[in-house]
């Protein structure tokens, strides 16, 4: 069976190594065999003593004469042949990327084209554009195209597109109306832009309807559509998906270029799977196809953080080889991957095999290894490697900063300003970045003086501020509600020369939101409308929740109105349509076959460092005594910001009693204040945790607080409540939310809905006054809550009222296809087959399509009621129009040839889905998983939850339970107690149902003393996610 998902793997070989240029053999073995050895005790404290031994040894090797601090000369030769604009060396499949830029088009339409374009169409462009972007209430946007006598050419169709870039809902919209026009041509370039539209709005379903069209229309995808659908849902860090398309492209007859690889090694290492990147790299390697130093430097970074010091060497060799850099450019990347990743012990191995190649050491190795220090913490070692380069004459005011950037990071202010008095006094002037850091610490800790003068003696130093450090001070005079104050430092940057920032506009006013100071908001937003400064809507959001909340409703219609000139398509134009061609320029950029920029990561600066993180989660579940927990907390030296308390939060939820209490310690500390986003994850946690008591306290601390109370803070808590049964009162909290004068959000509607078309407290009727109520407000319902809303309608029989929602969702502009398929699925679930082909059959619109929604769905209905043949005979009628079975309808089969007892059947299925390159669910595992536990194949149900785990699909809290009722009922009791222990290490919080089914199944075999260890560990858990009690 462990072949039965089998997929193509490429195993890295890591003892292969292409010509090795640097040889790293003794430090292999050195790394190597440290992570074999048992970690006991002694053998931690033993291995400490010898990186201490290791860095005495490093510093006298820096410290002697033997090494020269000259540079060394950059071995870098001229490339033969083309280099793409990325850096990398053109392959072999160079003829590949030509035919993507010609659109793998013939002469004819070649000539086609060329004709075209002799013809502007910028005006036709512009005239369509400004229907489709206009916002006119009284007449609808199809309408007004209608009354046009414009002809849609491809190329006309293609450039609206372009300039509805940011508007993804309104292309939609063009795009659906275009498309039913007589004479309207598929071309492969429209549904290009509209997969990159779809891409950028992270709207995946659109994005694969837009394939299915494309398939239906016979509208063949170039490598450009690969690509894009490579890098789409690699930025949506849907790997699986990435890697399915990949593998089709390469069945496609694709030739796979650097571009296409490039694309998903990156999307891989963004994602943090460096196993799979390294696949894709042998095979890159093997087909002689090479990347730029970007991608290689990427690629380093991401295995350094593996035990796979072997594989990291080999890659250095390789970016030697390949891309003609020398031997000091490589060790100083791998320096610096091995310092990012925290493997300090192999730095300082890498520091002696240097010395003994005998190769120079510049500023550069020392900057590296100091930085790695600090971030491990070892600001002494840090120190000492300093004080050998001031001997050396190799410090600078660089590597200070990185030293006062280490102190302030562990809250140590008074040793940062030691170090900020040792630059001033080595006269070297001290980095824009160094005063921004030590004012931002002194604005937090309300030194509100020492920061101003800090920044007075930085200019009166005659350092140039940039916009990042007028924005602190700008902040820390708002912080003290010296407004005018502020004012006159913002207005100091146009005087400067500097042009302020989006981001720093939108601390501006997020800083003025908390005084309440909406006069001056009015002001600021002329003022960007003014400098062209766009304003985004979560701005806008931010800064109307915040007037509802302090009742200023006359200012919430003006903040409205400018929100509106905002949106409006004249404002963007700005008379020229330069706003236009930066859009398409956009859109041409996503189309081309690119990688995915490293950029699209959050800044360093802004980012939570990961190991913070996982050092405080440590330390949350290491001890049930809460004074022990607190004193290890005491003792950590992390810098505490609101986006590092969220993600902890988010990453230990499970652990609530000590996560809240982590909540309730941190905020006390001085310099610190939560804020609502650090609160709404605070509310979400106690209510996952059914905690309601603790819930509400934290709202009610928020509001005490002055933070910022949103829609999507009682869309929490109305989720919270309703996940539980708890509907009721859901319903009372979203009153409650309204008579505080709040407007509902969609967000809000939807979690209220949800919940009460669940069957636990379901409460149908106040679920349709809710979802019409909705409807009324302007939101148009996603594909989720109207499949949740339908189903629930079918489920009470109430099938009138499902019917008619359908016609209100067609007037709101959802996709009328897909509504019908929602709805024909939801009566398939409930076997009423008849009643479905029946509606399939009276549908007006577009038949075909509705069919290719329907077509799973179809085939589930008639398999669960027997009708196997009728159910094959519909998966080759589509297999026909060349629609092939996707994973539902596998899934479907294989359920069905399990309930029959034909195993061979299902075997057969899964070899089908190996085949056609299907990837299986998490609901096709479990379909296994319980298939086989109905035929009393225990040990092959194991093979499968096994494989599922190997193949990188991970068990949902489904999957569990259900496993978990078949080893029950089949007296193995004790292996689902194993599983049971294996939710709760994985941060799966097991059911009542789930213990109680357990408990129930041991003491039926008689195993009394394991039934009470399933109690002990459901008061435990309990203990463990509540606060109150």
């Amino acid at each position: 069976m462990k072949a039965l998902f089998r997929f193509k793997s490429f195993l890295f070989d890591p003892t292969r190594r292409r010509n090795p240029i640097v040889s790293f053999s003794g430090f292999s073995k050195s790394s190597k065999s440290n992570k074999t050895r048992e970690r006991t005790p002694s053998k931690i404290q033993a291995e400490a003593t010898a990186i201490t031994s290791l860095f005495n040894e490093i510093t006298d090797i820096l410290g002697s004469d033997v090494v020269k601090s000259d540079e060394t000369t950059r071995l870098r030769a001229h490339v033969s042949g083309p280099v793409c604009d990325s850096g990398a060396l053109v392959s072999c499949t160079q003829g590949v990327r030509e035919n993507a830029a010609m659109g793998f088009s013939g002469e004819n339409e070649e000539a086609q084209k060329g004709l075209l374009e002799e013809v502007d169409f910028s005006p036709v462009v512009h005239q369509i554009t400004s229907v489709v972007r206009a916002d006119d209430e009284l007449v609808s946007m199809e309408e007004r195209l209608e009354k046009l006598s414009f002809r849609f050419e491809p190329e006309i169709v293609e450039n609206v597109l372009k300039r509805c870039f940011k508007v993804p809902h309104l292309a939609m919209r063009f795009f659906n109306w275009v498309k039913q026009k007589d004479g309207f041509s598929h071309r492969v370039g429209i549904y290009n832009t509209m997969l990159s539209i779809a891409g950028e709005a992270r709207n995946l379903d659109m994005v694969d309807e837009l394939v299915k069209e494309m398939e239906k229309h016979a509208c063949d995808k170039d490598i450009r559509t690969w690509t894009i659908l490579i890098s789409v849902y690699g930025k949506a860090k849907k790997i699986g998906k990435g890697l399915l398309v990949f593998e089709k492209m390469r069945k496609s007859g694709f030739e796979l270029d650097a571009a296409a690889y490039n694309i998903m090694i990156r999307s891989l290492c963004i994602a943090g799977r460096g196993d799979l990147a390294l696949e894709f790299y042998k095979e890159m390697m093997e087909k002689g196809i090479t990347f730029g130093l970007r991608t290689y430097k990427m690629l380093l970074d991401c295995i350094a953080k593996s035990e796979k010091v072997d594989v990291v060497q080999s890659i250095a060799d390789d970016m030697v080889r390949i891309c003609e850099i020398s031997e000091h450019d490589a060790f100083g990347y791998l320096l610096k991957s091995f310092c990012v990743s925290g493997k300090i012990k192999e730095a300082l191995e890498l520091i002696r095999e240097l010395k003994n190649k005998e190769m120079c050491l510049d500023a550069k190795y020392f900057e590296i290894l100091v930085k790695g220090l600090c971030r491990a913490n070892r600001m002494v070692d840090a120190l000492e490697i300093v004080d050998i380069m001031k001997r050396r004459k190799l410090d600078d005011s660089n590597v200070y900063g990185i030293i006062i950037s280490g102190y302030l990071r562990q809250n140590d202010v008074s040793k940062a300003l030691e170090q900020f008095e040792v630059i001033k006094k080595s006269g070297r002037p001290p980095r824009v970045s160094t005063y921004t850091e030590i004012m931002q610490q002194l604005f937090k800790l309300k030194q509100f003086e020492k920061g101003c003068n800090l920044f007075s003696e930085m200019i009166e130093s005659g350092i140039e501020p940039d916009s990042v450090s007028i924005t602190t001070v700008v902040a820390g005079h708002l912080g003290q509600n010296r407004v005018a104050e502020a004012w006159e430092v913002f207005g100091s940057m146009e005087e400067k020369g500097i042009k302020p920032t989006w981001k720093s506009y939108s601390i501006f006013v997020k800083e003025l939101c908390r005084s309440s100071r909406y006069d001056e908001i009015i002001k600021l937003f002329n003022q960007m409308q003014a400098s062209k400064i766009a304003i985004r809507d979560d701005i806008f959001s931010w800064v109307i929740s915040s007037m509802e909340k302090n009742g200023e409703k006359e200012k919430i219609d003006l903040i409205k109105e400018i929100q509106k000139k905002c949106n409006s398509y004249s404002q963007e134009l700005n008379g020229s349509g330069k706003a236009e061609f930066r859009q398409e320029e956009l859109v041409d950029k996503y189309n081309r076959p690119q990688v995915v920029q490293q950029s699209a990561l959050p800044p360093a600066s802004s980012a939570v460092d990961k190991m913070d993180v996982q050092e405080i989660c440590r330390v949350l579940s290491s001890s049930r005594d809460w004074e022990r927990t607190q004193e290890a907390l005491e003792k950590l030296t992390v810098q505490f910001t609101p986006e590092l308390v969220v993600e902890v939060l988010r990453n230990a939820k499970i652990q609530g009693n000590a996560v809240l209490r982590f909540f309730s310690w941190v905020g006390k500390r001085n310099g610190y204040k939560h804020n609502s986003e650090a609160y709404n994850m605070s509310i979400k946690v106690a209510g996952c945790g059914k905690d309601f008591k603790q819930m509400r306290s934290l709202f009610y601390e928020m509001r005490r607080q002055g933070c910022l109370i949103t829609q999507d803070t009682w869309a929490i808590m109305i989720m919270q409540y309703g996940r539980t049964g708890l509907t009721n009162i859901a319903i009372r909290t979203f009153k409650e939310m309204k008579d505080m004068g709040l407007i509902p959000s969609s967000s809000t509607f939807k979690c209220l809905i949800t919940v009460l078309c669940e069957k636990k407290g379901r409460n149908v009727e106040e679920a349709t006054k809710t979802f019409r109520e909705m409807i009324r407000s302007g939101f148009v319902p996603d594909r989720e809550l109207v499949q949740n809303y339908l189903g629930c309608l079918c489920e009470v029989g109430n099938t009138k009222d499902a019917k008619s929602c359908l016609e209100s969702l067609g007037k709101i502009g959802f996709p009328v296809p897909v509504a019908y398929s929602i709805y024909i699925r939801a009566l398939c679930r409930i076997g009423k087959l008849e009643e479905a082909l029946s509606e399939l059959a009276s549908f007006e619109g577009d038949r075909s399509l509705l069919d290719q929604y329907t077509y799973g769905s179809i085939v589930h209905g008639l398999l669960q009621r027997g009708d196997l043949q009728k159910a094959l005979d519909k998966v080759n009628s589509m297999k026909e129009i060349g629609i092939k079975p996707g994973v539902h309808v596998y899934t479907s089969l294989i359920v069905h040839f399990f309930k029959e007892k034909q195993l061979e059947k299902v075997l057969e299925t899964c070899q089908k889905m190996e085949e056609e390159s299907c990837k299986p669910s998490v609901v096709t595992y479990t379909a296994m998983i319980c298939g086989y536990m109905s035929l009393g194949q225990v040990e092959e149900a194991w093979n499968a939850f096994r494989n599922m785990e190997e193949k990188g699909t991970s068990p949902d809290f489904k999957t569990y339970s259900k496993f978990i009722n078949c080893l029950c009922q089949a007296s193995k009791s004790e292996d689902a107690l194993k599983l049971l222990s294996e939710m709760l290490d994985k941060g799966i919080a097991p059911s009542t149902i789930n213990f109680r089914t357990v408990f129930y199944g041991l003491n039926r075999e008689g195993k009394q003393d394991l039934a009470r260890i399933v109690l002990q560990k459901k008061s435990a858990l309990v203990a463990q996610r509540k606060v109150s009690t």
